[in-house]
């Protein structure tokens, strides 16, 4: 397996008057085809060092890259082509756009992208909420529809444009037990199954410890294992 995202000596400060560090010295790699949970306290940086491996926000210091990409020195137009085409976000509030029915929301990243027709991107929305059990739900609201269900769909749109790297910040933090494992067996499904790199926030100590590896963050730094 080849490294999908790799953090090299990543760090990120915020200067005022007082500096507050949030991630340092982290360096690490994942490959594609696995599925790495990052845990550790609230308040640890593991929703900050997340933003910087998704794209949304800059560091201070160090560097990662996508594939064999370098994003440090991308300006902001080609920062976002490069999450809206090899990046999927999936996060604990699924973000749906609530006027919008299951089947246009998972449309949307398609036609941002716009490298399919509007029948080839609708055919695959109709497919990729088939295959996450959404078939007959498609029409529906987000209103209309389970915690469950809503994160499914979020998922099926993050997969729209077939990324690479799916990023998952608590997926699983709002749902009950049932729909929680549900998540759970489809996010390691798309490390394992679709061979993507898939990295995971997670409080869910089970979870963690059902996927590939572990990193756990603490003070900002990677800890020792």
């Amino acid at each position: 397996m080849s490294f999908a995202l790799r953090a090299e000596a990543l760090a990120k400060r915020l200067v005022g008057e007082v500096v507050v560090t949030l991630v340092q010295d982290i360096n690490l790699e994942i490959r594609s085809g696995e599925c790495v949970a990052i845990t550790g306290p609230s308040g640890s940086g593991k929703s900050s060092l997340m933003y910087l491996l998704g794209l949304l926000d800059r560091p201070t210091s160090g560097r990662v890259w996508l594939h064999d990409i370098d994003t440090t020195p991308l300006d902001e137009d080609r920062l976002a082509d490069v999450r809206l085409s090899e990046l999927g976000f999936v996060f604990q509030s699924h973000f749906l756009l609530p006027e919008f029915s299951a089947l246009e929301n998972v449309l949307l990243p398609m036609r941002r992208l716009g490298r399919l027709s509007e029948a080839m991107s609708r055919r695959r929305s109709e497919e990729l909420l088939e295959s996450l059990g959404l078939g007959e739900q498609r029409r529906k609201l987000p209103s209309q529809l389970s915690g469950g269900q809503s994160q499914r769909v979020a998922i099926a749109r993050a997969l729209a444009n077939d990324p690479s790297v799916i990023l998952a910040d608590e997926p699983t933090g709002n749902l009950d037990t049932a729909s929680s494992a549900m998540v759970q067996n489809i996010v390691r499904d798309l490390a394992h199954k679709r061979d993507r790199a898939v990295v995971v926030v997670t409080h869910d100590a089970h979870f963690a410890s059902t996927c590939d590896r572990i990193i756990r963050i603490v003070d900002g730094r990677i800890a020792p294992e």
